[in-house]
C-alpha cells in the first residue's frame, strides 16, 4: 500500500510518501505525477521520501526519472538516503555518459568537416 500526499504551494509541488513504492503503485504515482507536471512543469517539485518502507525496481526507475526532472528529494534512515544517493550518482553517470557521447560527435563530426576540406584541396 501507498499513501501519496500532494500539495501545490508558492514554493511549487510537494509531495509526501507513506508505505511501499511497489508494484501497481508505481503506475498509479506515475500517473498522478505526470497530470500534475503537466499542469505546471516549471514549477519545483519535493518529494519526501522519508516514510517510504520499501522500493522495488519499477519505484527505483520511476524515482531516477523524477530525479532526472530535477525533482529534490528528502529521505531519512539509511535505506532512503543511500536510494537517494544512488539516484544522484546515477544521474551523474549518465550525464557524463551523454557529454562524452556528444563530444564523440562533435569530434568526428569535426573529423569529417576536415577530411573533406584536405580532399578538396588537393
Amino acid at each position: 500500500m501507498l499513501r501519496v500526499s500532494y500539495s501545490d504551494t508558492a514554493d511549487g509541488q510537494r509531495w509526501s510518501l507513506c508505505g511501499r513504492l511497489a508494484g501497481p503503485w508505481v503506475d498509479e504515482l506515475r500517473s498522478c505525477w505526470r497530470q500534475a507536471r503537466e499542469r505546471a512543469p516549471r514549477a519545483a517539485a519535493v518529494v519526501d521520501l522519508k516514510d517510504i518502507t520499501f522500493v522495488d525496481e519499477a519505484g527505483e526507475r520511476l524515482l531516477a526519472e523524477m530525479q532526472a526532472a530535477g525533482t529534490e528529494f528528502i529521505a531519512a534512515g539509511v535505506e532512503n538516503k543511500h536510494l537517494v544517493a544512488d539516484l544522484r550518482d546515477k544521474d551523474k553517470v549518465l550525464l557524463e555518459r551523454r557529454t562524452a557521447r556528444l563530444a564523440r560527435r562533435g569530434g568526428a563530426k569535426a573529423f569529417e568537416e576536415g577530411s573533406s576540406e584536405k580532399d578538396t584541396e588537393s
